[in-house]
């Protein structure tokens, strides 16, 4: 079987057509949209990610501030800087990458940022508008995982999907978004007792537990679509993603690949939320 590989650059493309449109309308009116993108880690996929935000932002008119707190940032520290920045109106969004630092998790600062300001949909406040279908910021990369499938008219209606990973920021908030699709979803996780069986009876296999090469082709029926949300560091400092490709293709109908698939719509994603919520709180 030909395993079409489901690429998210002409996605990704005319999501930042319309992006750069309303940026430079926003500019016209005397303000550019802005971003904090607050780091507290020294990972090197998400040094990888932060470097591809800024890119995008700048090819896009968007300003992006990068404020680095340290890999050994409390979450007092990080909470500060969250609450401070919500609180600037010369900002009008914030995104905090993770990783965290070691003994500092999502829940204990994720609160702090405003709900209008955060971009990345990370916070209770984010999360419970989308569990509750009301209007809200979106993870991004769990939104991106359903328009990537959206773009290249993969049918979720009814279709069995396997989520593998239960994070806050991509597994969690993507089963909402694929319930809403009229998906049946299964949320996978390290506790799954048999996991390959649960994945290998799905019409769709999204990835996105951050371990390189978890699901292999034992993982996957034939014919199935995959989606690897993963982003690895490869041992040559490449990135890779949760999916063993080789072991996959020629038995997967589609795969995403790492990089480029989820990663380019999630970025421009992230750059369209920006500047909606520039335009919310500018008016």
């Amino acid at each position: 079987m030909d395993t079409l590989s489901l690429t998210g650059k002409e996605l990704a493309a005319a999501i930042n057509a319309d992006t750069k449109e309303r940026t430079a309308a926003l500019a016209a009116g005397m303000h550019a949209p802005r971003l904090a993108l607050i780091v507290a880690n020294d990972d090197p996929a998400s040094a990888w990610y932060v470097n591809s935000l800024r890119k995008a932002a700048e090819r896009l008119g968007i300003a992006c501030e990068r404020i680095d707190l340290g890999a050994d940032a409390t979450a007092e520290q990080i909470r500060e800087e969250l609450t401070a920045r919500s609180a600037d109106t010369s900002y009008d969004a914030i995104m905090l990458q993770t990783p965290l630092p070691a003994g500092v998790s999502l829940n204990d600062v994720s609160s702090a940022i405003s709900a209008d300001k955060d971009v990345d949909g990370v916070s209770p406040l984010s999360l419970g508008l989308l569990a509750a279908g009301l209007d809200g910021f979106v993870p991004a990369t769990s939104e991106a995982v359903v328009e990537l499938l959206k773009h290249h008219e993969i049918p979720l209606r009814g279709k069995l999907v396997a989520v593998v990973g239960r994070s806050n920021i991509v597994g969690k908030p993507l089963a909402q978004l694929l319930l809403a699709e009229d998906a049946t979803v299964t949320v996978c996780h390290s506790r799954t007792a048999d996991l390959a069986a649960v994945t290998a009876a799905a019409d769709v296999v999204v990835a996105a537990a951050g371990r390189a090469g978890l699901v292999t082709g034992k993982h996957v029926r034939e014919g199935a679509v995959v989606i690897d949300v993963g982003t690895n560091e490869a041992p040559d400092g490449g990135i890779v993603g949760d999916v063993d490709a080789e072991s996959v293709r020629g038995k997967a109908a589609g795969l995403s690949p790492v990089p480029g698939g989820v990663g380019p719509v999630t970025t421009a994603l992230l750059m369209r939320h920006v500047v909606a919520a520039a335009e919310k709180l500018r008016g």
